[in-house]
């Protein structure tokens, strides 16, 4: 699994087709979720619990020494496939290291319910939809976090 962690002010995410706006956070953390083929549930939840706890947020030094369990923040977790593109050869990305939809979505669903055993609060993108994500980059804090 591979996440692109930002920490935010605010953001959301919008059906264009609709305009309904489907998940909305305040200040806490944007996470951009991708799903490897050989992905299981075991590292949906490594993965939850390490980003849930990871010291991104400043403390009263101003050094990044607190985590979104820390602050009490939420989450906004939105399917992001197009974190597996390959782009080595040619021009056009592959994907073919990016899990079928139907395990990416069970995974994803896997990764959503572990983050809120641990007491977070979590709003979702719509999987397999058309998005807008807008955002409010904090800091900025943006990190890649593999497992």
């Amino acid at each position: 699994m591979r996440a692109c962690v930002q920490r935010v002010r605010r953001a959301s995410v919008t059906l264009p087709q609709t305009g309904e706006v489907v998940g909305e956070i305040g200040a806490g953390l944007l996470v951009l979720l991708g799903v490897k083929v050989d992905d299981d549930d075991a590292a949906a939840a490594f993965l939850a619990s390490k980003i849930v706890q990871l010291r991104i947020f400043e403390d009263g030094d101003g050094k990044m020494n607190r985590s979104l369990l820390d602050v009490g923040g939420p989450m906004l977790v939105v399917s992001q496939f197009t974190l597996y593109a390959d782009c080595r050869k040619g021009r056009r990305p592959s994907f073919t290291d990016a899990a079928r939809p139907e395990d990416a979505e069970r995974l994803y669903q896997r990764f959503v319910a572990e983050v809120e055993k641990l007491g977070i609060d979590v709003a979702l993108g719509a999987f397999r939809q058309e998005m807008h994500v807008e955002l409010v980059n904090d800091g900025p804090v943006t990190v890649i976090v593999e497992i």
